[in-house]
């Protein structure tokens, strides 16, 4: 995904606080205050986002053009494995028009208004996703599952004939998005590679179909793909509702963090730290130190400085680390 080169973090900091801003970190240079800042390497690629959001529109109009096929032969056909399809590429073709919308609007500057950049629409995205497949889904399987016991002979060689298709729209769009780079570009990749075998999946049954005549493999097939669009949704929804509610986003990384920030020869103490995620990708860090001892302002500046080399492995979109001194109280303290 693109980076969005946020603006600094404005709070006031109490002794020396130290903010630093790593985005990959290419270079970075320290301002008259002392602050370390570093300027991610996407800043310098912008003709990649125009190669980048061609692809995946190219990617987005296939499969929309082809999802209302998909309803509508599905409809004609009188399948319910093909509606289920419908259903798998509905959720792609919203993810993908996520990802389209993301590739523009991610390298959008942080504002008054949004002050972390514009990263957290992907979380409301997801949201939205999540619901839309959740309820067609829903609505699939009461289609779908009566037929189990009334099987209802689907209509063989169209399915076949959209089956065909299907396979050739998806490998397309595989095709078209095979030699991107970017996250977004890889991973939608994989989603439409599964397509590709979901429709080879139908183009089987149908030819069975075709062959045997056994109408029950269409609700079948229509259960199984539906089945498996619920666990990833359900998934990705528990996933996006905990970013919501600022879980950490990795609990063994923070206590690394911890630890290592704990160890450092000048701190006495580490508390008030917390990690939480602008996305699911960029994450931010805040922690309080107590130092050892009184300390110089050229001191200081050291110290800022070895915080800032031990954070930048882990490529945190946002950190403040903020000084206090023995025996003061935390100001944050309740």
């Amino acid at each position: 995904m693109p980076h969005d080169h946020s603006k600094p973090d404005h709070k006031t900091h109490q002794h020396g606080a130290s903010c630093n801003h790593d985005h990959a970190a290419e270079h970075d240079h320290k301002g008259d205050d002392g602050h370390s800042h570093s300027h991610g390497l996407f800043g310098h690629h912008h003709h990649h986002h125009g190669s980048e959001s061609g692809n995946i529109a190219t990617a987005f109009w296939l499969n929309f053009c082809f999802t209302i096929i998909e309803f509508i032969g599905g409809w004609l056909t009188n399948s319910v494995a093909i509606m289920a399809d419908a259903m798998h590429d509905l959720g792609d073709t919203l993810a993908i028009a996520f990802a389209w919308f993301a590739a523009k609007i991610a390298g959008k500057e942080a504002n008054s208004r949004y002050s972390y950049g514009y990263r957290r629409w992907s979380l409301l995205s997801a949201l939205v996703n999540s619901v839309i497949l959740v309820l067609g889904s829903c609505w699939i399987l009461y289609e779908a599952i009566p037929r189990l016991w009334e099987p209802q002979l689907p209509h063989a060689m169209g399915m076949m004939g959209l089956a065909v298709l299907g396979v050739l729209v998806n490998g397309a769009a595989v095709f078209k998005l095979r030699g991107g780079k970017t996250q977004n570009e890889q991973i939608l990749t994989w989603h439409l590679l599964e397509d590709v075998l979901g429709w080879v999946a139908v183009l089987v049954g149908s030819i069975l179909i075709y062959l045997t005549d056994w109408a029950w493999i269409d609700p079948v097939l229509s259960i199984g793909f539906t089945c498996f669009i619920l666990i990833n949704v359900w998934r990705n929804l528990r996933r996006t509702l905990a970013l919501f509610l600022q879980v950490s986003p990795d609990p063994k990384l923070a206590a690394k963090i911890e630890h290592q920030l704990q160890d450092l020869h000048f701190v006495q103490d580490v508390h008030h730290l917390h990690l939480w995620s602008l996305d699911g990708e960029k994450h931010v860090l805040t922690a309080h130190l107590v130092l050892k001892a009184e300390t110089a302002t050229e001191q200081l500046k050291t110290h800022k400085e070895q915080i800032r080399q031990l954070l930048q492995p882990y490529q945190l979109e946002h950190t403040t680390i903020e000084f206090e001194f023995n025996q003061e109280v935390c100001r944050d303290q309740h």
